[in-house]
C-alpha cells in the first residue's frame, strides 16, 4: 500500500478475533489496547504483535485475527 489516494481502504468491517473466520483485509486498525495476533496469507505461524500502537492504520495483510488476539476495537480495512 503507498501513501496515495487509489491506494486508500474503500471499506472497513469490525473483526471478532476468531481462529476459523477468513478476514484477508489489507491493513487493521486497533483502538483498543492488547496484543494482536494474526496470520498471514501463507498460513504459516500466528505473529503477535504487542501493544500495537492504538489509534492508527497498521499495513497488515492478514488472513486471519487470530483468537489469542486482546486488543479490542479492531477495523478490517480493504
Amino acid at each position: 500500500m503507498s501513501d496515495t489516494f487509489s491506494d486508500s481502504a474503500r471499506r472497513g468491517a469490525a473483526v471478532t478475533p476468531s481462529d476459523t473466520t477468513v478476514v484477508q483485509c489489507n491493513a487493521v486498525y486497533v483502538g483498543g489496547t492488547g496484543n494482536l495476533a494474526v496470520q498471514f496469507y501463507d498460513g504459516g505461524p500466528t505473529v503477535t504483535f504487542t501493544a500495537p500502537v492504538l489509534g492508527v492504520v497498521h499495513r497488515i495483510a492478514a488472513y486471519r485475527i487470530m483468537a489469542a488476539t486482546t486488543a479490542t476495537l479492531i477495523v478490517a480495512l480493504y
